[in-house]
């Protein structure tokens, strides 16, 4: 006869060595595809900071700005204007990525979609932002056309990717 406290032993012994064995699966791992728009991502993220540090740089140099600056003591408007646009562009532009590195290691379809949806959803707000730097004089026409096309087309591959999760798990 087996004395109680050694089959709880054995019993917690052979659960922990099962469970010490699986691996976390996320749902989709990082195929080819998902590294590939990973890589986008990342891409359009370095894009968003090195633009956000030019525009800092290049609002601070304008002269209207340095005198009302010295005059007032204090930071002129236009400054403030662009920093928090710019500000805005960074954290939508850096969040797509960090929010698809989520959706690649979902715990489910459901977690797969939801994170790839909010991911579609910076990009748009990305867009948005681009959009209001591009038409108060921020950014000229070429850096505009340049910038958006990248978040244009992360929007484009999120949508495919809402739109194929969407049939597979029937509707929103």
């Amino acid at each position: 006869m087996h004395h109680p406290s050694n089959i709880i032993h054995q019993t917690s012994s052979l659960i922990f060595h099962q469970t010490s064995s699986i691996k976390h699966q996320p749902y989709l791992t990082m195929s080819s595809i998902s590294d590939s728009i990973q890589a986008k991502c990342l891409a359009f993220g370095d894009r968003i900071i090195k633009l956000n540090d030019y525009l800092l740089t290049q609002a601070g140099k304008r002269e209207d700005v340095r005198s009302k600056k010295e005059k007032s003591g204090r930071i002129p408007i236009q400054l403030l204007s662009v920093a928090n646009l710019s500000n805005q562009l960074l954290r939508s532009g850096t969040s797509i990525g960090a929010n698809n590195a989520e959706a690649c290691n979902a715990i489910s379809k459901t977690d797969f979609r939801s994170k790839s949806y909010i991911s579609l959803k910076e990009a748009r707000e990305s867009l948005y932002w681009i959009e209001l730097l591009h038409r108060n004089g921020y950014l000229d026409d070429k850096q505009y056309q340049s910038i958006s096309t990248d978040a244009e087309e992360l929007v484009k591959i999120f949508v495919a990717r809402c739109k194929k999760l969407d049939q597979e798990l029937g509707g929103k």
